[in-house]
């Protein structure tokens, strides 16, 4: 066992305006902060605050050989859980007026009450309530109709009250499941409300070892977040992401938070042990952190399984830590060790009464919840007979889905619609990193787009070449195609003439063909099709070239 005492210097740098940037040096690695000192924030000048900082860390184990997935898995199996913090869409914070938005200057979005000033009170933001019993309903939760906050104590810098408000054990939803597109149910411990903290931002290194100094903005302290707790159901790095990803999808659907991994408004912990086949009690448990996207949770799952799995292969035990993932590295690597359970000292927040909440609240959120994602998809496999891989991706963006919808209503077949939103649609949305909602397109305008395909009036390379207009434009489609002559050729005369034409300029070729090489007849539909600016009737076309050459 090592322990090391570290000197921690705080640096609290205040505006003319009297917003406080908080920051400290350290002297030495891996600290926890025992103890907080006042910090005088109405004075503009210069304070520094000394804490007696104490660090407890255990010798890391050495890299174990790492044996294959499929060795580890002959004799032990994975036993995950995940913690999820979504970020509620309201404009201002929990218990106070200040802006939530993303990306303002450092320390502008503060005041006293979310930095924990004496004196101050904190209000429910009633928008809070309402959201967070929103995703408890739709996550198929029993809905606490008393319910209440809690003081979880514990000292960070970036916990300026020393405190976060919480719940303990009366969260608003217990109990709940949701069905992941492969038909498994993963349970839900629960759901509750909290207050966000503060962000550090570590100078010279990516993370508090290595870093010269840290800064901390306190813009997102306060900001209301619901943490959703799963049952250790999963059984795989494949099922980890499937239901990041279907618990995103299911907070879009019900308008409660965009869900921006890369903005920080869903944030994932996974925790993962391994135990023996066939036996009930868990492993040791190691909690992983910094995950940004649904493809490293699979990523860090699978490394997480390997490396553990080699130790236990090597008669070493896994040690209760908490790891972050290393994009470059591809590997774990130890954040802190744990050496039991935390002692946060709840109790009850004593400025924030009880919350009652009317059995009619909750059965008008019912009453109005948005369809599902997973009832969405059963609806479009048994009314539009999509396949179960289309009704996945259409399912997949709400805004996808309704377009989708909204386009069928106009009498074109689902499948054909699937199959333009998933192709050139899709392809022009990731070009510009934009929502269809943001673009021209609207559904009259595809429906009238395929149905000018299936009646011959346009080709579909030509249908091709007017979807960037209406995506940028919108407009009809007919106008579009008579204003520009895009109609299809479908004079069989005038199409003979200019396959004769073509097919004369190529006389090399057409002795390949004669000659045995009937694969080129792909090549000579393809000049005619140029040479008609795509205008010509594909099915005529190849009819056409066929008979021309067999001449």
């Amino acid at each position: 066992m090592l322990r090391n005492k570290t000197l921690l210097l705080f640096q609290v740098l205040v505006s003319k305006s009297g917003k406080c940037c908080l920051s400290f040096s350290h002297t030495r690695n891996n600290l926890f902060v025992s103890r907080r000192q006042s910090i005088q924030c109405s004075v503009s000048k210069l304070r520094y605050i000394h804490c007696n900082c104490s660090a407890t860390q255990k010798t890391t184990l050495s890299h174990p050989t790492l044996y294959s997935k499929e060795e580890i898995q002959s004799y032990y199996e994975p036993v995950i859980g995940i913690e999820v913090h979504v970020q509620l869409a309201t404009d201002t914070k929990t218990f106070c007026p200040c802006p939530t938005r993303f990306g303002a200057k450092p320390n502008s979005n503060v005041c006293p009450i979310c930095l924990g000033f004496p004196g101050t009170l904190p209000l429910l933001n009633r928008k809070v309530l309402e959201l967070a019993t929103r995703a408890a309903v739709a996550l198929n939760c029993e809905v606490a109709l008393n319910t209440k906050f809690d003081r979880k104590n514990y000292f960070y810098p970036d916990t300026p009250k020393n405190y976060q408000i919480s719940q303990n054990d009366r969260p608003l939803g217990r109990n709940g499941y949701i069905t992941l597109p492969s038909g498994r149910n993963i349970r839900i411990q629960r759901v509750h409300m909290e207050e966000d903290s503060g962000k550090m931002l570590h100078q010279g290194a990516s993370s508090l070892t290595g870093s010269t100094h840290t800064f901390i903005d306190y813009n997102r302290a306060g900001i209301p977040l619901i943490e959703i707790v799963s049952e250790p159901d999963i059984s795989s790095p494949v099922e980890a992401a499937e239901y990041g990803e279907e618990l995103r999808r299911i907070m879009r659907y019900i308008d409660i938070s965009d869900c921006n991994m890369e903005e920080g408004t869903m944030r994932l912990d996974v925790n993962i042990s391994l135990r023996p086949k066939g036996e009930e009690t868990f492993g040791t448990k190691v909690e992983l952190k910094n995950i940004n996207s649904f493809h490293f949770v699979s990523r860090a799952v699978e490394y997480e399984i390997i490396r553990q799995g080699s130790l236990l292969l090597q008669r070493e035990k896994p040690i209760q830590e908490t790891r972050l993932w290393n994009e470059k590295s591809q590997s774990t690597l130890t954040m802190r060790v744990k050496e039991g359970a935390s002692d946060y000292r709840y109790f009850p927040e004593p400025d924030i009464p009880p919350i009652q909440l009317e059995p009619s609240q909750v059965d008008d959120i019912r009453r109005t919840m948005e369809e599902l994602p997973s009832a969405k998809r059963k609806r479009y496999l048994e009314e539009y007979g999509l396949s179960v891989y289309d009704a996945n991706n259409v399912v997949n963006e709400p805004s996808i889905a309704k377009f989708f919808e909204a386009t069928v209503r106009h009498g074109v077949a689902p499948k054909l619609v699937v199959n333009w939103i998933m192709s050139d649609i899709m392809k022009y949305l990731n070009q510009k990193r934009i929502e269809i909602t943001e673009t021209k397109l609207s559904c009259e305008s595809l429906a009238e787009l395929i149905s000018l395909i299936e009646n011959k009036t346009i080709t579909g390379r030509i249908a091709k070449d007017i979807l960037p207009i209406l995506m940028e434009r919108g407009g009809s489609v007919t106008t579009i195609v008579e204003e520009r002559g895009l109609q299809q050729l479908t004079d069989k005369n005038k199409l003979e003439e200019l396959v004769k034409t073509t097919i004369a300029s190529y006389p090399k070729e057409v002795e390949l063909y004669k000659s045995g090489k009937t694969k080129l007849l792909g090549f000579f539909v393809g000049q005619v099709m140029k040479s008609s600016g795509g205008k010509a009737d594909p099915v005529l076309t190849n009819q056409l070239v066929k008979e021309c050459l067999s001449q």
